[in-house]
């Protein structure tokens, strides 16, 4: 205590009662114990602050029995906090404590496997062990194989043993108490400090042999070492202050009044310099060094509360009450020689920090403890628990992190399901649902992939959906456009033979005009596929469905007139017909134009009402964004196809009525058959239009539309282009109307 002044001195060599004890009190004297309200109250000194030498019962923390009681160690939650920490960092979440029976240990492991339960971890079992070994050797290895078989059949590979007695060295060091390396222990601090590491012996205690341990830092204290060896029964004026060291170390007797007649006395010549380290070990200090910060937290709040007396004028020999020192004791703060800041936190324990080493055995060797972390409680939290793990040697194969789990982790693409009547700890891996994707380990959750992207085949992460629509690059499309094309050039080489002659009798006959009509109608009908093929667009949804409804309506309402000249030419030659008066006029010209105009109407309103639009499917398909267009108004859809429909049978209808008439009148058949694929082919277009998704459903409204156009083309327009192009014999009025029953005319 170089720091104090002369005058402080001085003051400590005064018989004062504010001078604190510093008392060794491993435990509670229930002497001790007072009705609340009052101060403690220890030989006759009333509230005289109390520092505790070692660990102490929890009882000792009641701010009202004991309000002037401080404690060398840190509270227990500190240390709970630490391995709680270590714990999480090596994804220990099933573990084991074994304790004994003592009530303090006992209350103490409850506590941590509460702190275990609340950190989300779990604790499968807590395993307590007697006080007192038996001597018996039946009865001990009775208790042994108890505790040994329930932590061997445990799934907890992580045991803390938390035990002030010092039975646990003896079950740790008896060959009867054999767990498999697969076994990893982690002692708490009472626990190591019980356990006395530099006395172990190598041979036997090999259970211990790698585990890991919290422990109060050991520091050296300056010539602490040097007063040690050179230590005597001289050195003290009474000798018994050494007499259980001697006694212990040299199995000697100091000659005073109460020492042992049948032991041999002490030479003198004895010094702690000639023992070997299991029995008295000076290189590092544990209890000794945290004495020694305590005293110089004495001496701080001594000098404290002199500076402050003496700011006021107050002389250093007055007499102080004891409370009045309590007050400097609490606030003092001042940092170490290892750097670290020494003060009391509000429940009176010193705040320190704890060393996490490793302990290895080697057989006929001393056991060496490796320094492998720290866990400093008052760091910031993200910086409490540090640990070296390239420090850290492990009883695993390739020196693994050993697992102790009670279900293994859950990859990314899985999540966690619980088990009835299990712990939290205990879990099923379900795979993630479609659409979903985990990329954490044990995740609670699954968590929908944004809607343009598609979890992969781990479902670990979301990759972009595939684009697909029928484009002009896919086989498919690239097949219905080709022969839409070849299909439109066929249609305009017929309308060209039908222009060259125009002036025959096949083409007047047929009625030229609406042959004109029906064959740009067909030529358009090819070219609306190309609407259907390539992304969908506002423009493209618009005129798919509305062009090619007017189009292929004026087609059909063609075919219609048709039906109808041939019904009025037919009825026509007839005696005392009244359809004579309708013959040559514009009635066919009349049914084009008012059947076109009622699509053109529905047309009209479903495009004010409710018009195609663009959108993106990503439900047809897994992992696939399909662009298509929606029809705004279904009703509208179907009244466009119904209203053609409607058209092609009233066609289909007439035209089978006269199917019968002379040759000469034949193209009512050919009409017939080209409504009856018309309605055939639409007719199966609905449910398979219905049934089909994506760019599927396209290729088949594309089909439709195809196979009924060529049909029409090909039933009504191909005889023709036979007799004009190959019989041309056959190609003359007179041939029409010479014979009884002319072969091919109207």
């Amino acid at each position: 205590m170089g720091f104090l002044t002369k005058k402080e001195k001085e003051f400590l060599q005064v018989k004062h009662p504010v001078i604190p004890t510093i008392y060794m009190l491993p435990k509670i004297d229930k002497s001790l114990e007072n009705p609340p309200g009052r101060p403690i109250m220890h030989h006759g000194v009333i509230g005289n602050p109390l520092i505790s030498y070692g660990f102490t019962e929890a009882s000792l923390n009641g701010h009202i029995e004991f309000p002037f009681f401080y404690h060398t160690f840190p509270n227990d939650y500190s240390q709970y906090h630490g391995m709680i920490q270590l714990l999480k960092l090596f994804g220990w979440n099933w573990v084991g404590i074994l304790t004994s029976n003592d009530k303090n240990d006992k209350m103490h492991s409850e506590r941590l496997k509460r702190a275990i339960i609340w950190s989300g971890s779990c604790v499968e079992f807590v395993e307590t062990m007697p006080n007192f070994i038996p001597i018996v050797p039946k009865m001990l290895k009775k208790v042994l194989d108890k505790i040994s078989d329930r932590i061997k059949n445990s799934k907890a590979n992580v045991i803390i043993i938390h035990s002030t007695s010092s039975a646990i060295k003896i079950l740790l060091c008896s060959s009867a108490f054999k767990i498999t390396d697969s076994k990893l222990l982690i002692f708490s601090v009472e626990s190591s400090s019980v356990l006395k590491i530099h006395t172990l012996n190598s041979s036997f205690c090999i259970t211990a042999n790698r585990s890991l341990m919290f422990t109060i830092p050991a520091r050296d204290i300056p010539g602490f070492k040097h007063f040690l060896q050179n230590l005597t029964p001289y050195t003290f004026s009474e000798p018994s202050l050494l007499q259980s060291t001697w006694r212990a170390a040299f199995d000697c007797e100091l000659p005073y009044k109460h020492a042992f007649r049948n032991k041999n006395n002490c030479t003198g010549q004895e010094t702690l310099s000639n023992l070997p380290p299991s029995k008295f070990y000076m290189d590092h200090f544990q209890f000794s060094y945290n004495l020694y910060n305590m005293v110089y937290a004495l001496a701080h709040a001594l000098h404290n509360m002199y500076t402050t007396k003496s700011q006021f004028g107050e002389s250093l020999n007055m007499e102080f009450q004891p409370w009045q020192f309590n007050q400097y004791l609490k606030e003092v703060r001042f940092k170490a020689q290892d750097g670290n800041e020494i003060f009391f936190d509000n429940k009176r324990h010193a705040a320190t920090h704890y060393d996490i080493i490793q302990l290895h055995l080697f057989p006929n060797q001393l056991p060496s403890l490796i320094h492998c972390g720290s866990f400093n409680p008052s760091a910031p939290k993200d910086k409490q628990l540090f640990v070296n793990q390239t420090a850290i040697i492990w009883n695993t194969p390739s020196n693994q992190i050993p697992l102790s789990v009670c279900s293994e982790s859950c990859v990314p693409g899985y999540r966690k399901v619980l088990v009835r009547e299990k712990p939290v700890c205990c879990f099923d891996c379900v795979p993630c649902s479609e659409g979903e994707y985990s990329n954490t380990t044990d995740a609670n959750d699954c968590m929908k992939c944004p809607e343009d992207q598609w979890p992969n085949e781990k479902k670990n992460e979301c990759l972009p959906r595939v684009i697909e629509f029928l484009s002009y690059d896919d086989y498919l499309g690239a097949t219905l456009s080709s022969i839409s094309i070849l299909l439109f050039i066929i249609t305009a080489l017929l309308l060209g033979i039908f222009v060259k002659y125009q002036d025959t009798a096949v083409v007047k006959a047929n009625n030229r005009n609406l042959s004109y009509i029906l064959l740009i109608s067909l030529m358009l009908s090819f070219l609306c596929i190309l609407l259907f093929i390539g992304q969908p667009g506002a423009v493209t949804c618009l005129l798919r469905h509305s062009a090619f409804g007017i189009i292929f309506t004026i087609a059909v309402s063609s075919v219609l007139a048709k039906t109808v000249t041939v019904v009025i030419v037919f009825s026509a030659t007839k005696p005392s017909s009244r359809l004579k008066k309708w013959v040559g006029t514009r009635v066919s010209s009349y049914i084009v134009l008012l059947s076109t105009s009622g699509e053109i109407m529905i047309c009209i309103v479903w495009l004010l009402i409710s018009p195609p639009f663009p959108e993106y499917d990503t439900e047809s398909e897994k992992g696939k964004i399909i662009p298509q267009c929606n029809e705004g108004s279904t009703t509208a859809f179907y009244s466009v196809i119904g209203y053609m429909g409607f058209l092609s049978l009233l066609s289909f209808t007439v035209a089978f009525l006269v199917r019968k008439v002379p040759d000469c009148f034949n193209e009512a058949q050919h009409i017939t058959f080209s409504m009856l694929v018309f309605c055939s082919v639409w007719v199966s277009f609905i449910p398979a239009y219905l049934s089909t998704k994506g760019k599927y459903m396209v290729a088949v409204e594309i089909f439709a539309i195809l196979a009924s156009s060529a049909g029409l083309l090909g039933c009504i327009f191909t005889p023709k282009c036979y007799i004009m192009l190959l019989r041309p014999d056959l190609n003359t009025r007179g041939h029409l109307i010479g014979k009884p029953h002319p072969t091919n005319t109207t």
